[in-house]
């Protein structure tokens, strides 16, 4: 791993405390996968990635903890040698993506929708505050108590609240088998296939409808699968590598100039009135959108079911990322941003421009 990981964890609070000192803001660097995510910041580099390595996997406990610079691809094969996995199923965007950058983004793969998110997995975390002190928040075991749960606070925070140092998730064993069906049906028939089947007692791990095609994905033993399929129909996919395009944007739809929304509707919301083409994730729940239509109009359709929109893909810097949070929502994000970050130094402007 090159230098010790303690001198590394000393260096990083040094320049933050330093920062404060001067007032002077910081862009946390991870490996840059999820650059493209959010607001652009501009300040000093604060680099985390050689704070790497797996720091306990206790396979029989169903826990992983590692620094935050540990590239995800390294967790999942030391979890895939003992046949477990990250139940959230998180996408990397790029080789290089790591633990500190899945969990500040909470983004989940197609699994989320059927096994939780990454926020559901965060156990506990290590973190630098902008205040330069170091916190440790939760731990290794899952525990029923009455309090703010810290470390999932972090999910989703972007850099905003604090430095992730490390983070221990829940791990879940591997299935003994998947299989995947397709069937051929209109968007409206396919929200009602997912939103159907999803309330039944079935082995569902995805579900996703694209280019008029609906694919459920099983994930359970042989017996279990076979009665689902006998269940459900439809033919089996014969495509191995189609919830890894998903999953990493690297299917034909995401192949685009057109910018790219991500929209959160409720899983059995009909389809919107608005021009472009929508892939349907998460049984229903997440549909990613690529549109030329104007901010304002995209959002109203989300709002109008009580949805929101986030642009996550654009080639533009005029239009604010995040969709925009209500009068008290607003407030109590800006009370945890001066809580964990008074002098408003780390990540500043990267989800909005007062956070």
């Amino acid at each position: 791993m090159g230098s010790d990981t303690s001198d590394i964890s000393q260096q990083l609070q040094q320049q933050i405390e330093q920062a404060y000192n001067t007032g002077s803001p910081l862009k946390i660097c991870g490996s840059g996968s999820k650059d493209f995510y959010g607001n652009s910041v501009q300040a000093n580099e604060l680099k985390v990635t050689e704070h790497s390595g797996i720091i306990n996997y206790e396979p029989t406990e169903l826990v992983i903890t590692a620094r935050a610079g540990t590239p995800i691809s390294e967790i999942e094969n030391a979890l895939d040698e003992q046949g477990q996995m990250l139940g959230f199923e998180p996408p990397h965007y790029a080789s290089t993506a790591t633990l500190g950058g899945t969990v500040a983004c909470d983004l989940s793969g197609p699994r989320r929708a059927y096994s939780g998110s990454a926020r559901d997995y965060v156990l506990g975390s290590t973190i630098i505050n902008g205040k330069a002190e170091q916190l440790h928040f939760g731990g290794e075991v899952m525990k029923n108590v009455a309090g703010y749960d810290v470390s999932r606070l972090m999910c989703g925070a972007m850099g905003t609240l604090g430095v992730l140092l490390d983070v221990s998730l829940k791990v879940i064993p591997k299935p003994e088998t998947e299989l995947t069906i397709v069937k051929e049906c209109d968007a409206a028939d396919a929200i009602h296939q997912m939103h159907h089947w999803m309330n039944e007692a079935l082995p569902l791990s995805a579900s996703s409808y694209v280019d008029g095609k609906l694919y459920i994905r099983l994930a359970s033993n042989e017996a279990s699968i076979k009665a689902a399929h006998q269940r459900i129909g439809g033919d089996l996919l014969d495509d191995s590598q189609f919830w890894i395009a998903i999953k990493e944007q690297q299917h034909n739809f995401f192949d685009t100039n057109s910018p790219l929304w991500r929209l959160s509707l409720s899983s059995n919301a009909s389809p919107l009135s608005l021009e472009g083409e929508t892939l349907y994730d998460w049984g229903g729940a997440l549909r990613w959108l690529r549109s030329e239509e104007s901010v304002d109009k995209i959002r109203h359709a989300a709002e109008s079911l009580n949805g929101h929109a986030i642009l996550f893909k654009n080639n533009t810097d005029q239009i604010d990322p995040f969709h925009e949070l209500g009068t008290h929502i607003h407030a109590m994000h800006r009370q945890l941003k001066q809580a964990f970050d008074p002098a408003n130094i780390l990540n500043p402007g990267r989800m909005y421009a007062d956070i």
